[in-house]
């Protein structure tokens, strides 16, 4: 055909121009990449193998799905509790809006925290006096959560049970999950008796059961009206009388406190040196006595004591030592246990690092760090002023209540907990039970403190220094502490202890901020509180 393209055997047409220059489809012998010759020698554009092409896009697929499922099971299983907890979470906003929250009992039973309605129809907390608020915290629309109500808050809401299991099933339920009651190990007789015995006082309060670690008080004064924050009608003033206080009553002190502690601090010496062989409950140190009168000589450092008129030139033991409470004698047990001991002895007990516990904690230290010297510590002067609980020294309450437990319970640290159990709409219950964190030290160590400990409450020269701590027909023990802060301030005033004596039951931590001498302020409150553990708890 004129004007049509020419075709040659054995070839293919490409685009190019025709004989007569115009535009066209030209034949060349050449076959296009990719191509193969066809019938009769011509060459024809090559197919992509099918089995190729499925297996490509199923390896595609399967990555994409492989991707999905792995997204899908980090976020609903490996981070999902942690999103469940997320403040912003939409359903745990929502349920903070709506739910009827989980009921807060103490270990009789009685409600600490409860529900009503406001002229809407929607709930709001209401809390049983202000005794619990530093504990129990508060739940409210407006300002968020604090204390139980913010650590079990997924719990109270419905949206996590206690049981890994029906949680993870609760995922791929509909229905809304029902909102857990929690039962908690405080008596609250004794969290209405120790705010009442701090009074108008800043400080707090710990006592615990060193057996299972179950917190059977946590007290911090002054206290606030959580129901008041709870309230939309009053949640705006109320808050705003709290943030501005300047005695700071939203301070949990009883957890997130930090304080010098002064000698309730020795019984920490006093397990890193029996620990590290330093010493052994009947050490004396000859340069005890002769420095009673001047002072111990530490580097141009004079450390004295008060008691030089009780006990003349008598070179104290661990139990005399600690019965009147004396610091050179620790400051001495300092130096040779060694920085390195004192402050691995002191992390045992739970010193720099958080507290396992169910509320957050400050991290009390022996000391500030960096210093050349083993543990961190500056040089000597510093080590042995923290060898009786001052120089850089710092505890929380909770802190130093652990310490009493640990001696108490034969060297053993239970972890402190204030939920004893949840229980669901359906009436069933799940059981925490107590955990071990650690061996702290040997049984027979423990038994020496707790020897000394008995001493210093129940001994002649211990009574003057612990006045109010014995339990009236209970063995005590225990150990006081006045917390020098330098300036014209009075001291904190500490105590520490447990009871029975020879089989405890209860242990306790009390602080005073600014409250003078162990023996005046602290020491009788905590007194009066085993006493009313017995007469009330343990029975």
């Amino acid at each position: 055909m004129s004007g049509g393209p020419k075709v040659e055997a054995g070839g293919s047409m490409r685009a190019g121009p025709m004989d007569d220059g115009s535009p066209g489809t030209r034949p060349t012998s050449e076959p296009l990449p990719g191509s193969r010759a066809g019938p009769g020698g011509y060459a024809f554009q090559g197919r992509r193998s099918v089995g190729r092409t499925i297996v490509g896009v199923g390896l595609v697929l399967s990555l994409a799905f492989g991707t999905l499922a792995a997204a899908a099971g980090y976020w609903q299983v490996v981070v999902s509790d942690e999103l469940v907890q997320r403040p912003d979470n939409p359903a745990l906003v929502a349920a903070h809006q709506n739910a009827v929250r989980g009921l807060i009992r103490d270990r009789d039973g009685k409600v600490l925290a409860d529900n009503e309605k406001d002229a809407n129809g929607l709930p709001y907390r209401v809390y049983v006096d202000n005794t619990v608020s530093q504990v129990v915290g508060y739940a409210s629309r407006r300002y968020g959560t604090a204390g139980l109500e913010r650590a079990w808050d997924s719990q109270l809401t419905g949206l996590r049970s206690g049981d890994p299991r029906r949680d993870l099933l609760r995922k791929f339920d509909p229905r809304p999950g029902d909102p857990e009651d929690l039962t908690t190990s405080l008596s609250l007789a004794l969290q209405r008796q120790a705010v009442k015995l701090l009074g108008r006082d800043r400080g707090a309060v710990v006592m615990l059961d060193p057996r299972s670690g179950e917190v059977l008080a946590m007290a911090s004064t002054p206290t606030y009206d959580a129901a008041a924050i709870a309230d939309p009608a009053t949640a705006d003033k109320a808050f705003a009388a709290v943030r501005d206080d300047p005695t700071k009553p939203l301070l949990p002190r009883a957890t997130q406190g930090l304080y010098v502690p002064g000698s309730v601090f020795k019984i920490v010496t006093a397990a890193a040196g029996l620990d590290s062989g330093a010493i052994t409950p009947a050490t004396t140190y000859p340069e005890q006595p002769p420095a009673e009168k001047d002072g111990l000589l530490v580097s141009g450092f004079r450390i004295r004591d008060g008691h030089h008129p009780k006990t003349g030139s008598e070179a104290l033991d661990l139990v005399g030592a600690t019965e009147v409470s004396c610091n050179i004698y620790y400051a001495l047990t300092g130096l040779a246990a060694g920085g390195g001991a004192l402050a691995d002895t002191a992390a045992r007990f739970g010193f720099g690092s958080e507290i396992p516990f169910e509320l957050p904690t400050a991290i009390s230290q022996v000391t500030n760090g960096g210093g050349p010297l083993p543990g961190g510590f500056k040089d000597d002067v510093e080590l042995a002023n923290a060898a009786y609980g001052q120089a850089e020294t710092l505890a929380t309450p909770l802190q130093m209540a652990l310490v009493a437990a640990t001696i108490a319970d034969d060297g053993v640290l239970m972890e402190p907990h204030l939920v004893t159990a949840l229980t669901d709409g359906a009436g069933r219950v799940q059981r925490i039970e107590p955990k071990t964190v650690r061996r702290v030290l040997g049984a027979a160590d423990a038994r020496a403190i707790r020897a000394a400990m008995t001493q210093a409450v129940e001994g002649k020269l211990g009574q003057q220094y612990t006045s109010g701590a014995k339990v009236p027909g209970v063995p005590t023990a225990g150990k006081s502490g006045t917390a020098e802060l330098g300036g014209s301030g009075e001291p904190h005033s500490w105590f520490i202890g447990f009871a029975p004596a020879n089989a405890p039951r209860v242990a306790i931590a009390v602080l005073v901020e600014q409250g003078g001498r162990g023996g005046e302020r602290a020491a009788p409150i905590a007194g009066a509180l085993m006493k009313a553990y017995f007469d009330t708890v343990g029975g």
